[in-house]
This record gives C-alpha cells, sequence and structure tokens, in this order.
C-alpha cells in the first residue's frame, strides 16, 4: 500500500493505492476552524473505488443458447463428403432427406440408423463407429453410395435399388427388385432430385456450369417406366 499526502491549503489529501488492477482510492482530510468556538476540526471523505462492471449477459435464456450453440453444419459436410467421392451433393441430401429427414438420431424398425440410416452391418463395413455421429454417417452412406455406383457401372437406380433393399436383392432379381417400398423408394429420391435442380436453376440470369467442372457430377434423374405385361423398371435419364 502506498500512501501520498499532498497539502491543500487546509487539507490534506491522502491517496491509498492497493496492488495488482484495483482502482486508486481517494481519502480527502480537511481540517477547519469552527466558526462558533475557533478551533480545528478535521473531517475525513473517502472516495469509494470504482468497481469494474461485469459482462453484459444475454437477455433471455433463447438468447444465451442461440449464441453458444455450435453450427450443424450439414451442407459444408455433405459438401466435402461428396467431392471426396465423386457424389453429387444433391444425391446426397436427396437420400437423407427420404431416409431420416434430417433426424441424426433416427432409427427405423429395422434397425437402420442415423442420417443416412445405415445398418449396423454396413456402417461397421464402412468404418463408421458412431453412427448416430452426423459427420460419421454422411461419410458412411457416402462411401456406400460410391460402392453401389461402382458396382453397377453408374446405374443410379439399381445403386438405390441396392442400397435400399440390398445388393442380394438386386443380384435375385438382376434389375431394381418388385418390392413396393423400393419401387416408392426410388421416386421419392428422384423427386428429392428434382426438385434440387429446379432449386438451383431457379435463378434464369445465373449461368449453370458443366458438371464435370465441379468434380461432383450431377445425378441422372430417375424414370419409371411400365412395361406392356405390366412388369416395371426404372431407367435413367
Amino acid at each position: 500500500m502506498r500512501l501520498c499526502f499532498k497539502l491543500l491549503g487546509c487539507s490534506v489529501v491522502v491517496a491509498v493505492a492497493f496492488a495488482g488492477d484495483v482502482p486508486m482510492q481517494h481519502i480527502t482530510s480537511r481540517v477547519t476552524a469552527d466558526a462558533r468556538t475557533g478551533k480545528l476540526v478535521r473531517s475525513v471523505v473517502i472516495t469509494p473505488k470504482v468497481i469494474a462492471a461485469r459482462p453484459v449477459e444475454p437477455a433471455t435464456v433463447e438468447e444465451a443458447t442461440k449464441a453458444t450453440a455450435p453450427p450443424t453444419g450439414i451442407n459444408e459436410a455433405v459438401d466435402q463428403i461428396a467431392a471426396q467421392h465423386s457424389l453429387s451433393p444433391s444425391l446426397i441430401h436427396s437420400v437423407i432427406k427420404v431416409e431420416s429427414n434430417y433426424n441424426p438420431f433416427a432409427v427405423s424398425p429395422k434397425g437402420a440408423q442415423g442420417l443416412m440410416q445405415l445398418i449396423p452391418q454396413t456402417a461397421r463395413r464402412f468404418g463408421v463407429n458412431d453412427v448416430f455421429n452426423p459427420m460419421q454417417n454422411i461419410e458412411g452412406g457416402a462411401k456406400y453410395l460410391r460402392y453401389l455406383l461402382d458396382l453397377y457401372h453408374e446405374n443410379l437406380p439399381l445403386a438405390l435399388a441396392a442400397y435400399n433393399a440390398g445388393e442380394g436383392a438386386v443380384a435375385k432379381y438382376g434389375t431394381v427388385p418388385p418390392y413396393s417400398e423400393t419401387q416408392n423408394y426410388l421416386l421419392l429420391v428422384a423427386n428429392q432430385l428434382r426438385k434440387s435442380k429446379t432449386k438451383a436453376e431457379a435463378p434464369a440470369q445465373t449461368a449453370k456450369k458443366p458438371a464435370e467442372t465441379t468434380g461432383t457430377p450431377e445425378p441422372n434423374h430417375i424414370q419409371k417406366v411400365v412395361e406392356a405385361d405390366g412388369s416395371v423398371r426404372f431407367v435413367t435419364r
């Protein structure tokens, strides 16, 4: 503690400074003559030290949560993973939308889990340790899609059919299995792909770049064809 004395007429100013960052505190001792008795009278005035203001906190719990909540980063993750596996981001988004509607904790009655609804066997097959981790789940689903597209020579309907019903079902029938669930699945994904294309083409003034320049080829659109005998097949166009 340091004491500084300064005479100001009949006043004595004592400045007290404490160690650290505590602001200086002033103690003023004033000596004056009493008007009635003529005796000297001392009065002491202490200037309160300034207390640093506390950080301003958010006004509501909602604001506090919003300020600290991390971003989901799904779009960024999809773009990055799609580029790594030569897939279209719109294809991954379409599969996620149909499979789980972007719920990372979705679990189907058949045990498929996470954003891209990986069954435990498929998750292990493609190195996914935590199926409820969005990044790992998307990575595993993208690897599986890439594998299937390579297996079926870029035939998107067959790849999606195998993703939904399994490679064994596609091998058994040599085409898209005649399962209503699988055929409906292909139509739902195709619908999402059309929506993605429409959204991307909305600004008419924006020139469309060739797909091959992006490194992520645009997926072919799926069309349902009903033959004269009533059989159903899916083709890309």
